[in-house]
């Protein structure tokens, strides 16, 4: 049976995954950015998911947009990439940029994201190129959201560094180096202590 997507309150939110409530069922879904859905929380979401199964192994990917489902597809059918790599490269890139650098076969570009070398990314190109225009031609919305994603793990970040202690001026004057990357929010946090720690 596969579930195509699962619609239901967000009732938890971790570093890893998130849960989805629906008929009295909590659905431990991962995601590339479970802090995506931080202000979902208690409010009702459509989680378009990914059925993995393995003899050892079965769970539930989600995504925002069916786009981005079908690009992680798309990379699991590469070899040397898991979920876990897909999920990586999908909270790390926007789809565009991956599509282009894959079209381009910019393999520098590629090995930018976490656990992609030579090799994989040579396979990449290898196996998507010429597949993926589909999923380029709908990127622009997705991209807008990987913006307001980012500035969500920025603000929860902040957040979470003024519940730590430190002052607001002392957070003012490290933002700037922040917001030229993009991160989940747990990244910006660690990112902003070696920061404040240096």
């Amino acid at each position: 049976m596969l579930i195509e997507f699962v619609r239901g309150v967000v009732a938890y939110v971790c570093p890893e995954y998130i849960v989805v409530e629906t008929n009295g069922v909590g659905y431990q879904i991962f995601t590339p950015n479970p802090f995506s859905f931080q202000s979902d929380r208690d409010t009702i979401v459509t989680v378009y998911t990914y059925q993995y199964v393995r003899e050892d192994v079965m769970a539930l990917y989600g995504f925002r947009t069916r786009e981005e489902r079908t690009l992680f597809a798309k990379l699991l059918q590469v070899s040397g990439i898991g979920p876990k790599g897909g999920l990586a490269i999908l909270a790390a890139g926007e789809p565009k940029q991956l599509v282009n650098a894959i079209e381009a076969e910019n393999e520098a570009f590629l090995c930018k994201f976490p656990g992609v070398g030579k090799k994989t990314a040579r396979q990449m190109i290898l196996d998507l190129k010429g597949k993926l225009s589909h999923v380029a031609a709908d990127a622009p919305e997705f991209s807008h959201w990987i913006e307001r994603e980012q500035e969500t793990a920025l603000t929860e970040a902040m957040e979470a560094l003024k519940a730590l202690g430190y002052a607001e001026r002392e957070i003012r004057k490290i933002e700037p180096f922040l917001k030229t990357e993009t991160m989940s929010t747990d990244q910006y946090i660690k990112r902003a202590l070696q920061l404040l720690l240096k």
